[in-house]
């Protein structure tokens, strides 16, 4: 069976620098044995940054899963670059502004969800800006008042913890499930749930695999920028940065 890439990411979205042995270099993709980069899934893009082994740097343009074999990361670097030896221990830079940027956002669209009754039917996630598509009607959709809402939200600074559940579980509580266009991640047997807010005070709970924030005050102002019809029940609303 050929060797898997332990998701550092999923227990830990803080950690900027890790140690890793190569387990493979196949063109231009590096396999470590275990990441703190994340890779590309769920409408979050992948990680960038360096791998570094004895004063060289190894510039990572992307981390994508190996579409081969899934549970191998691949860290990107560019054609004809050089890439370390098998068998090397090396040490793994993550490009912190663009991973806390992605976390933020991410962060921020689990609280879109909260504040809209609808199922998700697509999402794209931005360093800068990011969108939500939802499954309802052509009703009016207030976006002062929907920036309003979501700051309150923000400001209340809910926690943003993780826990994980079992198939059977998530099985039996089909309603955690908002996506329609993306599967919940499941890793070994196991789902991965965010939960915004604690107890009675739960703001949002859903699967997901990405990198989030520990509490929505971390998330900082947010504008709702747009919302566009993109269809009878598909309802698209795009958010950004207040400060950008």
């Amino acid at each position: 069976m050929t060797a898997q890439t332990t998701p550092l990411f999923l227990e830990d979205d803080y950690t900027k620098a890790f140690e890793a042995e190569v387990l493979a270099c196949e063109g231009n993709a590096i396999v470590l044995d275990q990441t703190h980069f994340y890779a590309t899934s769920g409408g979050q893009p992948g990680d960038i940054g360096l791998i570094r082994l004895n004063g060289e740097e190894y510039a990572i343009t992307s981390t994508v899963k190996d579409r081969d074999n899934p549970g191998r990361i691949l860290h990107i670097v560019n054609e004809n670059a050089p890439v370390p030896a098998i068998g090397e221990v090396v040490t793994g830079e993550i490009n912190w502004d663009w991973r806390y940027a992605n976390m933020r956002m991410h962060s921020a669209l689990h609280l879109l969800c909260s504040l809209i009754e609808g199922d998700v039917t697509g999402g794209q996630i931005g360093s800068a800006k990011s969108r939500l598509d939802f499954n309802i009607d052509s009703g009016t959709l207030d976006k002062e008042a929907l920036t309003e809402q979501f700051n309150i939200l923000i400001e209340q600074d809910h926690p943003i913890t993780q826990e994980w559940i079992t198939e059977e579980e998530l099985n039996a509580n089909p309603d955690l499930v908002r996506t329609l266009s993306v599967k919940p991640p499941r890793t070994g047997g196991k789902i991965r749930l965010i939960r915004i807010g604690m107890g009675d005070q739960t703001v949002d709970l859903q699967p997901c695999g990405g990198t989030h924030v520990k509490t929505t005050h971390e998330i900082g102002r947010i504008e709702v920028s747009k919302i566009e019809n993109k269809g009878r029940m598909n309802k698209r609303i795009s958010i950004r940065f207040a400060d950008q």
